[in-house]
């Protein structure tokens, strides 16, 4: 047996941590093809419909239509290890934003460029682990191009590597961290996603996972449905969020209004409605 060094026993650890709230999730994504509703720790999701509206969809990557926690523990439990912070607690902080915004607040008076780049680097080379999560790849698959787009924490190039790396179909339209000043929870970067799509704000959903994107999501002016993938509901409540759901299979393409509109129907508990 191969001895393991302190920091691979560190990092792994944080990995363990930061996942094992996501372990029944795990499981529920084992049981997909077998089951509509499951359970979910001890509680149990039962059938809740609500009709909404909007003219597009302004998609959130990572945690809500792509499952890549594992590789992001991994690198911030690496380089948290590296500069002396505690990698649990790093890997937190740094979900939901830019990545250069985590190390700015961390090491005020590093090389921040140089450090995003060795973590942006790592990131794109570790895709292992890297998957669609449920519901993602039949709701952008009904979507018209010009309907959706993706709004990101991650620069360009790691947003491609990671959706080619689900198989997921690419956007017409994405804004990464590349076209920002102010990353989430600043309202900037969903505000340029709806402008790219030629809408309002106000005629926009938003779908998230982070209470940073949410906060993003509500200043812009959208409505807002966060998904139950990484964060506890009452994190996801206090950020603002309009709809809580597991996930995108929760969401539903019905019709075409009249008026233009997509309709969808979203489907959950009635509780996780407000």
């Amino acid at each position: 047996m191969l001895a393991l060094s302190a920091c691979e026993l560190i990092v792994n650890d944080t990995v363990s941590a930061f996942c094992s709230r996501r372990k029944t999730y795990a499981s529920v994504l084992r049981r997909q093809r077998t089951a509509r509703f499951y359970d979910f720790g001890n509680l149990v999701y039962h059938v809740g419909m609500a009709n909404i509206q909007c003219e597009g969809v302004l998609f959130d990557l990572d945690g809500v239509l792509v499952d890549s926690t594992p590789a992001v523990a991994r690198v911030w439990a690496w380089w948290a290890k590296q500069h002396g912070f505690d990698p649990e607690e790093t890997v937190r902080k740094a979900h939901g934003r830019p990545s250069i915004a985590t190390i700015r607040e961390l090491l005020p008076h590093a090389d921040h460029e140089k450090e995003n780049s060795e973590v942006e680097r790592r990131e794109i080379e570790d895709v292992e682990g890297v998957v669609p999560l449920p519901g993602a790849m039949e709701l952008l698959q009904v979507l018209p191009l010009n309907r959706w787009a993706i709004v990101t924490s991650c620069t360009k190039r790691l947003a491609y590597v990671r959706i080619r790396a689900a198989g997921l179909p690419e956007p017409r339209v994405m804004v990464t961290s590349d076209d920002i000043t102010h990353g989430k929870p600043d309202p900037e970067p969903y505000i340029k996603g709806a402008r790219a799509l030629s809408f309002s704000t106000r005629d926009c959903i938003v779908m998230e996972d982070a209470p940073a994107g949410i906060r993003s999501g509500k200043g812009a002016g959208a409505r807002v449905i966060a998904l139950q993938t990484t964060e506890r509901d009452e994190l996801l409540h206090a950020a603002g969020a309009d709809f809580i759901v597991r996930d995108c299979s929760a969401m539903k393409l019905v019709s075409a209004a009249s008026n233009g509109k997509l309709v969808f129907g979203l489907e959950n508990r009635p509780l996780a409605f407000r």
